[in-house]
């Protein structure tokens, strides 16, 4: 199906920044995190966009979403109408394999917070697990990026099981 995002998330617990091929700093805006759904703005270095997501179906292994390309002018613009708050992150990109792993970095009131995803094309597609990845948290909604803008990492980072 077009438009359909397949990952799995991990906690990040070893080194990673040596292994990375390309760096990138994100902010983004939310303009609605209902249940089920997300609209949010993402302005990723010198590129902004406006990404729809719909509900984590099969245990939060994939969903519905769809991305435009906006004009930074309109990004900024819209930020302005976001809800209250950003997230913030640098977004590490490493090989592995066929795949490409994306490690994030929070800043702000998710600093403290490093979490991997690897997209795949389909929910059994096999991959490699590199030794910097912990504990799977795929479907854990903790760590959806909507909740932190809520519920920060700071307010719960002390309840995290980092362990395998």
């Amino acid at each position: 199906m077009a438009h359909q995002e397949i990952e799995r998330k991990f906690l990040v617990t070893g080194e990673y920044k040596s292994l990375a091929y390309s760096k990138t700093h994100i902010e983004q805006g939310y303009f609605a995190t209902e249940p089920g759904k997300t609209v949010r703005v993402r302005i990723r270095d010198d590129k902004a966009y406006l990404t729809i997501k719909g509900p984590s179906r099969k245990g939060g292994f994939s969903r519905y979403e769809f991305e435009i390309e906006i004009s930074m002018e309109d990004a900024r613009e819209m930020m302005n109408l976001c809800m209250p708050g950003r997230v913030n992150k640098d977004r590490y990109l490493i090989k592995n394999g066929k795949h490409i792993i994306e490690v994030d970095e929070f800043f702000g009131e998710n600093e403290g917070l490093v979490m991997a995803e690897i997209e795949l094309s389909s929910e059994d597609e096999e991959y490699i697990k590199p030794d910097f990845l912990g504990k799977e948290v795929t479907g854990n909604y903790h760590y959806y990026n909507k909740y932190m803008l809520r519920r920060p990492y700071k307010m719960w980072k002390d309840e995290v099981d980092f362990e395998k």
